[in-house]
């Protein structure tokens, strides 16, 4: 496994990229209420990220059809957009990516829609704070199997469950790079596998399942649930290790 490390130049570029992004994603949090249609947040997303002077990455990538993955209640990634609008009590995770000048920025959010339950707001909380956990978790010289251990225990203490079988990754000037790095141990041991060092830059996702995280893929190759069939949360930041610390890039 080839990690790459980035230079201060890279970084900066990065960071850029992610900036676009977590403009979208602050903007949709007054956005987004009921009767707001999926493609409407989609268009939105695309008008954003074009008129920073990006391009939107998730768009045509492995065929995806849309600038951004809308995802809602017991969809858990890579909903595809439709007229569906928004109802009072939904709660909808938007993923997105832009590409500017060759390099990557990618982020994600759940949302509520109006009044929500406690229930979903104990979901979304459970992927913000588990996202925020590893952030102030991770260190230099660490190996990533010690994070993604660190996730699974957050989730499972929370009384929620990891989606299996997708991750976090790195990300530079390709939208996926080296390493995965999923929210739950794979194997035994969490002192395996790369390690952590500066200048790497990567994303954190937790997908937060209830209590069967199977993934499910839909019959449009992309839509993603949960085998429970119980409703979801994602949150994601991209980080830079920078002088042995941690940045997020993908916030204002």
């Amino acid at each position: 496994m080839s990690i790459p490390i980035k230079t201060a130049k890279d970084i900066e570029h990065l960071r850029v990229a992610n900036q676009i992004v977590a403009r979208v994603l602050d903007f949709l949090h007054d956005f987004i209420k009921p009767g707001i249609s999926l493609l409407e947040i989609d268009q939105i997303c695309e008008d954003m990220i074009k008129n920073a002077g990006a391009k939107p990455a998730f768009k045509g990538l492995y065929g995806f059809p849309n600038t951004a993955c809308v995802s809602v209640n017991e969809v858990i990634i890579h909903g595809i957009p439709n007229e569906y609008k928004l109802q009072d009590g939904d709660i909808v995770s938007v993923d997105i990516g832009a590409n500017l000048n060759g390099y990557f920025g990618d982020s994600a959010r759940t949302y509520p829609v109006g009044q929500i339950s406690k229930d979903d707001e104990n979901l979304i909380a459970c992927s913000k704070d588990a996202l925020y956990h590893a952030i102030d978790f991770i260190k230099v010289g660490m190996h990533f199997k010690e994070v993604c251990n660190e996730l699974e225990q957050f989730i499972l203490n929370r009384g929620f469950v990891p989606l299996r079988g997708f991750c976090g990754h790195g990300i530079g000037k390709r939208p996926h790079e080296e390493p995965e790095i999923p929210n739950y141990l794979e194997g035994n041991n969490p002192k395996a596998g790369p390690k952590i060092r500066n200048n790497m830059v990567f994303c954190i996702e937790p997908m937060i399942c209830q209590k069967d995280g199977t993934p499910v893929i839909g019959e449009d190759k992309w839509t993603t649930t949960a085998k429970d069939g119980l409703r979801t949360a994602h949150y994601e930041h991209c980080l830079a290790i920078v002088n042995n610390k941690v940045e997020i890039l993908s916030k204002v």
